[in-house]
């Protein structure tokens, strides 16, 4: 299994930015993906999951109504669009997923939100 983050960077409150995920190694297709960040000097919070079809998707209360998180299971990728953000989502943002009782993650991508 591998996961790779993109799309991380340095933006300004009330920007945007599109991170991707890009997965190989597992049947993308029959699995859900998820978000999580971790912001500076703090755990590991769950962002946003989506179901294998992209039929379902749940969102932390955070950043219910500005991020957006879709699939493309052709490209056997997963995106999180996120808009209006706020200094406190800057954090390292990862794709996840779980297979056979197995977590797997990505290396991560930085999102620094800063005037």
């Amino acid at each position: 299994v591998q996961l790779v983050e993109s799309g991380g960077g340095l933006v300004q409150p009330g920007e945007s930015l599109r991170l991707s995920c890009a997965a190989s190694g597992f049947p993308f297709s029959i699995y859900a993906m998820t978000w999580h960040r971790q912001p500076p000097g703090k755990e590991r919070e769950l962002v946003a999951t989506i179901t294998n079809a992209g039929g379902s998707t749940n969102y932390a209360d955070s950043v219910k109504g500005r991020f957006t998180i879709s699939r493309d299971n052709a490209k056997k990728t997963v995106y999180l669009q996120m808009n209006s953000l706020k200094p406190e989502d800057t954090a390292v943002y990862y794709c996840g997923t779980t297979r056979l009782g197995v977590t797997y993650w990505g290396q991560g991508t930085q999102v620094i939100v800063s005037s």
